[in-house]
């Protein structure tokens, strides 16, 4: 993937949050490493997403990471913990603010995720014969 690909994708899965309920400031700068490297930046303010294509210089932390790693990271098949335990992510900056990132992105999901289906209760008449008495 090239940069501008790799942009326009983290862009499009992170502008389709509702953060209207999230008040703060939050700023993160993502660095892509490998194929497709760049920065650009995420940042919550007041309740409004920002992501563009720049360096963010008075940001709270930087995430160091592969395209790869991001995206999972943004679908919720990568934990920013185990990533970072691992060494696929490297955290410049407060750690503090890089859990306090993935804590909303992982709100954001389990808004979107549609809730378990309850399994029912096996009827009763499935456990009789067709003649109403109990299976022995």
């Amino acid at each position: 993937m090239t940069y501008e690909e790799i942009f326009s994708k983290s862009k499009e899965i992170i502008m389709k949050n509702d953060v209207s309920g999230i008040d703060g400031h939050l700023a993160v700068e993502i660095d892509i490493t490998g194929e497709g490297q760049g920065a650009f930046y995420i940042e919550l303010l007041e309740g409004k997403l920002y992501v563009e294509p720049y360096e963010y210089y008075d940001r709270d932390c930087k995430f160091i990471i592969s395209a790869d790693n991001f995206l999972k990271l943004l679908d919720g098949s990568l934990d920013a913990v185990n990533a970072f335990t691992t060494g696929k992510l490297k955290i410049d900056g407060s750690i503090d603010k890089a859990l306090e990132f993935q804590k909303i992105v992982e709100k954001l999901k389990s808004e979107k995720s549609p809730a378990p289906e309850k399994k029912k209760a096996p009827e009763k008449a499935a456990a009789k014969g067709a003649s109403g008495k109990k299976k022995a």
